[in-house]
C-alpha cells in the first residue's frame, strides 16, 4: 500500500492483468485523482510491462493475501464506485458465475453485496477487435463464451458494463454528476 490517506468516499479501481486499454485506464485514474487502486497480481506484471506511473495520492492495494484482506474497505463505506477497467475474460467469467478468488473478483463480489455501483470495461465484446500489445496493435477475436459472459454481465444489478473506451468516460462522468449530487444534497 502507499499514497496518502486522502478523502473518502472515493473512487475504487480494480485492474486485471489485460492489456486491452490499459494505458488508457491508466490515464482516466489520472484524471481522477482520489482513487483507491486494487492490482492483481497479473495487473502488477502488466503495470510493469507497459511502464505506467500513478498519481501520487493513488492508493494501492496489491494481491498479497490469499483472503484479499483489503476488499473489506468495502464494509467501511469508503466508496462510491468501483471500475473495473480493463476487465479480463477470465475476470468477466468469474464475476457472471459467482467466482471471488482474486482481489478484482473479491472487489466486485463485495462492491455488489455493499450496494457499491460498479462500472466494467469488459474487454471482450465484439467477434473480432484489434487490441494493443505491448509491441503494438494486435487482431485478437474473442470467443463466444467470453461474448456470453460479457452479455451476462450487463444483467447484474447496480453495474454498468461498457465496450469502449468513450462508453467508461460517459459511465464515469456519469457517475461523477450523481456522486455530486448526492453529496451537495447531504450537504444542504
Amino acid at each position: 500500500m502507499s499514497g496518502n490517506k486522502g478523502t473518502y468516499p472515493r473512487w475504487a479501481w480494480a485492474l486485471t492483468g489485460s492489456g486491452h486499454f490499459f494505458t488508457e485506464s491508466i490515464a482516466l485514474i489520472k484524471q481522477l485523482g482520489a482513487v483507491d487502486l486494487f492490482v492483481s497480481k497479473a495487473a502488477d506484471e502488466v503495470l510493469r510491462m507497459y511502464k505506467q506511473d500513478l498519481p501520487p495520492d493513488t492508493r494501492i492495494f496489491k494481491e498479497t493475501t490469499a483472503s484479499s484482506a483489503p476488499v473489506g474497505r468495502f464494509y467501511e463505506v469508503l466508496y462510491h464506485t468501483l471500475v473495473v477497467s480493463p476487465a479480463s475474460s477470465n475476470t468477466v467469467a468469474k464475476c457472471v458465475f459467482g467466482i471471488s478468488d482474486t482481489l478484482v473478483t473479491n472487489c466486485f463480489a463485495q462492491a455488489g453485496k455493499c450496494r457499491v455501483h460498479a462500472i466494467v470495461f469488459a474487454c471482450d465484446t465484439a467477434p473480432e477487435m484489434i487490441t494493443m500489445a505491448p509491441k503494438g496493435l494486435y487482431p485478437v477475436y474473442p470467443r463466444r463464451i467470453d461474448l456470453e459472459n460479457t452479455a451476462k454481465l450487463k444483467e447484474f444489478d447496480d453495474t454498468t458494463v461498457v465496450e469502449s473506451i468513450r462508453e467508461l468516460e460517459d459511465a464515469i462522468a456519469a457517475r461523477a454528476r450523481l456522486v455530486a449530487e448526492k453529496g451537495a444534497a447531504v450537504d444542504g
